[in-house]
Order: structure tokens, then C-alpha cells, then sequence
């Protein structure tokens, strides 16, 4: 009897033995049951034999409490909400052996203790986006947006660099992520990443397919790395998981280069049904298409030629605007922007700027028309006149006057010539206010940009500024008009209020001049990743510096704000009333009128001779100031930041024929482009033979 079992229990302790070893090399990276159960890519998992191992609470993906958002192949994304009492050692589970805080994290503390190095912002620039109010008196406490340093090279943070930091309670954080593979990016808040990584260099890595790449991840106690596939392919670039296979389309499955090869009959059959199948299918859809596409161009050309006769726009035809730009050849290109391409033409012995909008983009036709209506309803100096339109051969064509200086951006980020002269920029400024004034109050009903920034800001012969580009414009008529489905405009110049409420007012063509306006003084760039990260936003950074005074810190050198006590004073005028253009709410924001008149005095009072008479003169400011030492502090709009600034002359301005003979200074004078340095590198140049 028991000789009989004995090869039974041989078996059964085998088969328990077999059962053991395969559990504990087995990896689930299912979480839950049902339609609602979520996987996990490799080497992630959720029992012992996964490489890097989660938690699974209810068919939700967590570390420890952490609730994970995403996991991609550079990080893990975790919810960390808002919270006052949560003390830093809290976090501590998000630092394991193979996940830990990645560099581009900010953190946000409260309960601070000393100074520490750190990126001050006020609350009431996060205060939209948190739920402040739970956290009653120590609500202003949250003031700190802290990217705790390491070690330059190493590409996590570590738990004993965060706990380092002399702070009571981790309150949120928030981080800057791509949206999209055009390089735009958002800010995304209450929420926080992790990078990941195996143990262990490169050179030692066994697990990466052998269509991935190894990437190094510099620890601060080690090695470790991540396989990722080579372009091509797609999957988790690990042997052991999905490894790496190439991205399938049908031509390549024709050819068996995907996916397994069926039966040769199986295949070869259906190779000519479906052949046959989208031969028609396509004979077909050229028809429809061609019908509907013919349709459409004349729907568009019948579209754009009445707003073209109604505005006695002229309309050109389409073999004349070849020949103007030589074939639209890329040496006469003037530049590309999201509607379309932007060439430089001679048409009847006048320079000309050609835009061809987006080959059949729906889109464009109401820019077209949009432009058209409104650019051919106004008149005024400084905006840029349109001269005509070309509807044929389904292609959307506007023709301007042609500026040869380019884009006030080009001259500010030394793309054209070496840079400008403050006199220069503060014309341009000055002459750019009046015409967007123009638009706000001279027109009935009023226009809104809705797009103003230093690359819609034109340059002509004598560097006289011309605002281009009215595709985004839209009357502002009544109050429920104003209220838009989404936000359009360009990333840094967007009124916030605009952008979280979706109303359009005339406000937010100020805050947009005002951000230009710091692109004059600083020549900074708008939106600059390479800059820490509550610098990226000019807006921020400018409002932080004014507002603390420290305006000389973002000064562009190339003016010599110190050669002499004028152009001081009126770089610090500007920064002021730039400042004033960038409060968060509108209603604290002055109108394009006030903003013209200003910049007007400041200009003009670049003819007050120096003689001892201008001691006498006296000096104001608008709201409340208190005098110290001959400077000048306001109370601020924004937080409970200060401005500190020189006292501003308003009261001692003399005629300006009075003046005229004795000033050194004439910003009327012209600044003729043979002159100037900048226009050496004109396109003009170029193409004019």
C-alpha cells in the first residue's frame, strides 16, 4: 500500500515545486476585473516576481495612498492633491528602489522656517487653481515654489534632499508637461512624476529588446537604466514584455513584413479582392471628393470675392502672383506661422508681402474674410494696409505692404541686426498703443486683436511699427458676444482671465501689449524653457521683478539704461505701467487709451532740456505713493508685493516748438534703414537685384 503511493507523492511534491518556482517568476500587470480592469506595461506589476512592483486597491493603480495617473516610458505620474497638514516624510513611499521625484517636479510647501534657495511666487498666482479657503489662517502660507537642488548629472531627486528642506508641511506641487508633439506644453497641477529605472548601467542591461536602446539613469547611490525602442517601432522595448516590433502599416503587411504570414491561396486571394474592392472604392471617393472639393472652392471664392467687392478690395489673378514671387521660391519665403506662408513679391514695380494661407483649410477662408472685412474698414498709420486678394486655384492669397525691417521680434532676439536703440523701441512701442487705441475706441463697434505679440508687430522703411495679422480679430459689440467657445491667441501673451473664464474683452488686448512691453525692456524671450521654472512665463518673471523692484535685474544691456538719467527713468516708467497692463484681473488693468497717452509723455518728455529750472518742476504719480529719499512706492496690484520706482515728470513739459531747437534728443527724427545697422541683414537685400 505504501510502496503504492509513494510515487504519488513524488509527483504531487514535484508539481507543488514546478507551481512555486513559476509564481515566483510570474509577473500580473492586470489591476481589477471586467471592462474596468487596467494593465501596466513591463517591467511593472503588481505581485512579487514584477520587476518593479505597484499596489492594486479596488481596480485603482497605486504606490502605497498615491493614486498613479499614467506610466510612461520616462516617468509615472501621481496625484498628489492639496493638502495643509501633510508633513514632507509623508512622501516618503514615492522614493523606492526603482521609482523616486524627477528634477522637473516643484514643490510646494508651507510652515517655512529661514531662507532657503527658492522660487518666490505670490499666492494669488496659485490661488486659481487651489482650494485655499480649507486651509483657513495658514492660507497665505503657501508661498514657496521650491525645485529642491541636487547635484548637477544626477536625474532623480533623492528623499534626504526633499527632507533637508526647512519646511513643516509639503502642501502640492505642480510640473510643466508635453502635451503634444509640437512642443507645446502645460502646467499641470496637484500633480506630481517619478522617474523609473532598472538597477544596474547600460552595459550590464540583459533586458532591453534587441530593437531598443538603453538610456542611463544617473542615481545619486548608483546606476540604473530604462529600454525604450528605436524610431520605427513601438511597444515596451523589453525582451521579457512586449519587446519591440515594427510599427505595421498595410503595405508592409503585404509584403510579410509584419505579423505572420497566412496561408499563400488565403493571402493571395484577398490581396485581389481587396485590390479590386479599393480600386473602386477609390475610383469612387475621387469623384465624391473632387465634386464636393470643386464645390468648396467655388463656395470659398464666391465667399472671399464678395467680402473682397464689398470692401472694393482688388482681387488679382493667381498667374500674376506667381510671377511676382518668382514661383513662391523659398528665397523670397519672409517666414512661416500657423495659417500659412509669408513671401515677398514685386507686383507692378512695388515690394509687396504675398500670404498664402493653407491649401484648403477651412479656417483660413474665415481669416481670409476676417481680414479682408476688418483691415478694409480701418485707416490709420500704424496698421499694415492690404492692397489685395487672390481666390484662385482653391488657394487663399492676401497681399500687403511690404515691410523691409521685418518683425519687431526679429530686432529684440538679434535674429536681424545687433538690436535697437531705447528711443527706437519706444516709438515703436508708443506708435503700436495708438494704433491698437485706435482699433478699442476710434472704430464703432470696437475691434479686438485678440493676437497681439512682438512678431505681428511690422517694421517699415524708417522703423516706423505696423500691426499686422487681424485673422483672430473679432468686433466687440455686446456683452454676450464677448463670450468665447475657447481661448485663441498665442501661449505667453494670453490674458489669464481670458484663457480661465473665456471672456473677451478689451482688457486682454492690454495684457498681451503689456507682455510686449517687458519684450522691449528685457529682450527676453516670451516662453523660455532653458529659464528656471517660475521664470518660464515672462509675464511671471516681469511681474515678480517690478514688483519687488528690482527692474535693473531684466534691463537689456544693449540699451545702456545708465547712460544717462532719462533713459533710466523712462525704462523704469515703462516696467511701471507694463506692470499696471499685467494685473491678473482686467478691471485693475488701464484702458489702450490711458496706455498710448502714457507712453506718449514718457516719450515726449525726452525733450525737457536739463537746466536748473527742471529742479523746480514737480512730480506725480497715479494711486497712493509715499515719498522716500526721492523714489517713489506704490502698493501694488498684485499679492502684497511693493513697487518701488524713480519719480516720473508730468508737470514740466514745455511746448514742443520750444523745445524742438534745443533738445539732443529727437525720437521724430527718421531712422532711415541705410543707417542702421539692423537693416544690413534685411531680406530687402537679398532679393532686390
Amino acid at each position: 500500500m505504501s510502496l503504492r503511493l509513494q510515487p504519488t507523492i513524488f509527483v504531487f511534491v514535484i508539481s507543488i515545486f514546478w507551481v512555486t518556482l513559476i509564481g515566483a517568476h510570474s509577473c500580473s500587470n492586470s489591476c481589477g476585473t471586467g471592462k474596468s480592469a487596467k494593465s501596466v506595461p513591463y517591467p511593472f506589476g503588481f505581485s512579487s516576481g514584477c520587476l518593479i512592483r505597484l499596489n492594486c486597491s479596488s481596480g485603482a493603480v497605486k504606490i502605497e495612498n498615491f493614486d498613479v495617473l499614467n506610466i510612461t516610458p520616462n516617468g509615472i505620474l501621481v496625484h498628489l492633491p492639496q493638502n495643509c497638514r501633510r508633513p514632507i516624510n509623508s512622501i516618503k513611499p514615492l522614493f523606492g528602489s526603482n521609482y523616486a521625484l524627477a528634477r522637473q517636479n516643484s514643490l510646494l510647501f508651507q510652515n517655512c522656517i529661514g531662507s532657503f534657495n527658492t522660487c518666490v511666487i505670490p499666492t494669488s498666482m496659485i490661488s486659481p487653481q487651489f482650494d485655499l479657503q480649507r486651509c483657513n489662517s495658514n492660507k497665505n502660507n503657501v508661498t514657496s515654489c521650491v525645485s529642491p537642488e541636487v547635484n548637477k548629472g544626477i536625474d532623480v531627486l533623492s528623499y534626504e534632499t526633499v527632507n533637508r528642506t526647512p519646511c513643516a508641511v509639503l502642501f502640492s506641487s505642480f510640473l510643466f508637461s508635453s502635451i503634444s508633439f509640437d512642443s507645446e506644453y502645460s502646467l499641470q497641477f496637484q500633480r506630481i512624476e517619478l522617474g523609473w529605472w532598472l538597477n544596474g548601467p547600460c552595459s550590464a542591461a540583459k533586458h532591453c529588446h534587441r530593437n531598443a536602446h538603453c538610456t542611463n539613469i544617473t542615481l545619486s547611490n548608483g546606476n540604473g537604466y530604462r529600454c525604450r525602442c528605436k524610431p520605427g517601432f513601438e511597444g515596451d522595448g523589453f525582451a521579457d514584455g512586449d519587446g519591440c516590433r515594427k510599427n505595421c502599416n498595410s503595405s508592409k503587411y503585404m509584403v510579410g513584413q509584419c505579423g505572420r504570414i497566412t496561408k499563400v491561396g488565403v493571402l493571395v486571394g484577398g490581396i485581389v479582392a481587396g485590390a479590386v474592392s479599393m480600386i473602386l472604392l477609390g475610383i469612387a471617393c475621387f469623384f465624391i471628393r473632387h465634386r464636393f472639393t470643386l464645390k468648396d472652392q467655388l463656395r470659398a471664392k464666391r465667399l472671399i470675392c464678395e467680402a473682397a467687392g464689398n470692401s472694393n478690395v482688388p482681387c488679382y489673378p493667381y498667374k500674376e502672383i506667381e510671377r511676382a514671387t518668382n514661383f513662391f521660391s523659398e528665397k523670397q519665403m519672409l517666414g512661416t506661422g500657423a495659417y500659412g506662408t509669408v513671401y515677398a513679391g514685386k507686383l507692378h514695380d512695388e515690394w509687396v508681402a504675398v500670404k498664402m494661407f493653407r491649401h484648403r483649410d477651412t479656417g483660413s477662408i474665415d481669416q481670409v474674410m476676417n481680414e479682408i472685412k476688418l483691415l478694409s474698414s480701418v485707416s490709420h498709420p500704424n496698421l499694415v494696409r492690404l492692397l489685395g486678394c487672390c481666390v484662385e486655384e482653391g488657394e487663399p492669397i492676401l497681399i500687403y505692404e511690404f515691410m523691409p525691417n521685418g518683425t519687431l521680434s526679429h530686432h529684440l532676439q538679434r535674429e536681424r541686426g545687433k538690436g535697437l536703440p531705447w528711443t527706437i523701441r519706444l516709438t515703436i512701442a508708443a506708435e503700436t498703443a495708438n494704433a491698437i487705441a485706435y482699433l478699442h475706441s476710434a472704430v464703432n463697434p470696437p475691434i479686438y486683436h485678440r493676437d497681439i505679440k512682438s512678431s505681428n508687430i511690422l517694421l517699415d522703411y524708417n522703423y516706423n511699427s505696423k500691426v499686422a495679422d487681424f485673422g483672430l480679430s473679432r468686433l466687440g459689440m455686446t456683452e454676450s458676444s464677448l463670450i468665447s467657445t475657447a481661448p485663441q491667441g498665442t501661449p505667453g501673451y494670453l490674458d489669464p482671465e481670458y484663457h480661465q473664464y473665456f471672456h473677451l474683452s478689451d482688457k486682454s488686448d492690454v495684457y498681451s501689449f503689456g507682455v510686449v512691453l517687458v519684450e522691449i525692456i528685457t529682450a527676453l524671450k516670451v516662453v523660455d524653457f532653458s529659464r528656471p521654472h517660475s521664470e518660464v512665463n515672462l509675464a511671471a518673471l516681469a511681474v515678480d521683478r517690478i514688483g519687488s523692484g528690482c527692474v535693473d535685474e531684466i534691463i537689456d544691456p544693449y540699451v545702456e539704461p545708465h547712460r544717462d538719467a532719462w533713459t533710466l527713468l523712462s525704462i523704469h516708467n515703462v516696467a511701471e505701467l507694463a506692470f499696471r497692463c499685467l494685473s491678473y484681473h482686467r478691471d485693475m488693468r488701464p484702458t489702450m487709451m490711458e496706455v498710448a497717452e502714457e507712453l506718449e509723455q514718457i516719450r515726449l518728455s525726452a525733450w525737457v532740456p536739463a537746466s536748473p529750472a527742471a529742479s523746480s518742476c514737480s512730480f506725480s504719480d497715479h494711486g497712493s505713493e509715499a515719498s522716500m529719499g526721492g523714489m517713489s512706492v506704490k502698493e501694488s496690484a498684485v499679492g502684497n508685493m511693493r513697487l518701488v520706482l524713480l519719480p516720473r515728470a508730468t508737470e514740466c513739459l514745455h511746448p514742443l516748438e520750444e523745445v524742438k531747437e534745443r533738445s539732443p534728443v529727437s525720437v521724430h527724427n527718421p531712422w532711415l534703414s541705410e543707417q542702421s545697422s539692423a537693416s544690413t541683414n534685411s531680406l530687402l537685400n537679398n532679393i532686390i537685384q
